[in-house]
């Protein structure tokens, strides 16, 4: 059984919160669960992962798709997730400057922060077109494999990196993500001469990024701005050009974000 937190099990463990807690952390392993892989996961009848999901989402922390069946972080657990990494206020003021950017550049618009060596979504913006990249708020991510946590790390100086990713090979999510630290570290220091990075299939097969930094008043990268789109519609030629549009949601962001 996996736990996080405290190394010693508590003297009188109670089951049923036990399996909801190691439910709701499926959530921030992948964005949609079923029943009946929730109830594989945490090593439960069906019929029991099918009761806890009702009281989750009884209480707003996780929603069903009236289609798939499939359900989703709700706004419970979502908000918790925001507020904790102190990224309420970003998603407050990010989202009308993320809904002018879905419009002009017709892609799905995210902004993301660091959380140790991971990123987390804190708010998406879905295009409308039929072929998108869906939703990814409240989703957890490897950083060295988006664009997102790309410009996030490159934010930090080398020594911090490290400490982040001690080990010098990278775990791969598909064949092209970069496994080598020293890898990262040097296209690490193309990102922060050119001020963005990209993502040519390297968390997803069928999914391009670019995304620039969001910085704060002091000039440290507080957040990573991002647009991802299949790569039918995301030329390498374009990358420059759309982190330009990138850069100027960024600096509206900049200016209005809480100091």
């Amino acid at each position: 059984m996996e736990h996080s937190g405290s190394e010693d099990a508590p003297n009188y463990p109670i089951g049923s919160v036990d399996n909801a807690l190691r439910l709701l952390r499926l959530f921030g392993r992948q964005k949609s669960v079923r029943v009946a892989e929730a109830g594989r996961d945490i090593g439960v009848a069906r019929s029991t992962a099918h009761r806890l999901m009702q009281m989750l989402q009884y209480h707003g922390f996780v929603s069903q798709d009236p289609e798939s069946k499939a359900y989703t972080a709700g706004p419970e657990l979502i908000g918790m997730a925001v507020s904790l990494v102190g990224g309420l206020d970003l998603r407050v003021v990010a989202r009308p400057i993320m809904e002018d950017l879905v419009r002009e550049l017709g892609e799905t618009v995210h902004i993301s922060v660091l959380r140790g060596s991971d990123i987390f979504f804190v708010e998406s913006i879905e295009t409308t077109k039929s072929l998108r990249v869906g939703s990814r708020t409240g989703m957890i991510l490897p950083a060295h494999a988006t664009a997102s946590g790309k410009v996030l790390l490159a934010g930090l100086d080398s020594g911090e990196v490290r400490r982040l990713l001690p080990n010098a090979k990278l775990a791969p999510m598909t064949e092209v993500t970069l496994t080598s630290r020293r890898d990262l570290e040097a296209h690490l220091a193309r990102i922060r001469e050119v001020g963005y990075a990209s993502n040519f299939g390297e968390s997803e097969d069928e999914v391009w990024s670019v995304a620039v930094p969001v910085r704060d008043a002091g000039g440290n990268v507080r957040a990573a701005l991002a647009i991802s789109a299949p790569p039918s519609r995301l030329s390498e030629d374009a990358v420059a050009g759309i982190a330009a549009v990138l850069r100027e949601g960024a600096n509206r962001i900049s200016a209005v974000l809480p100091t």
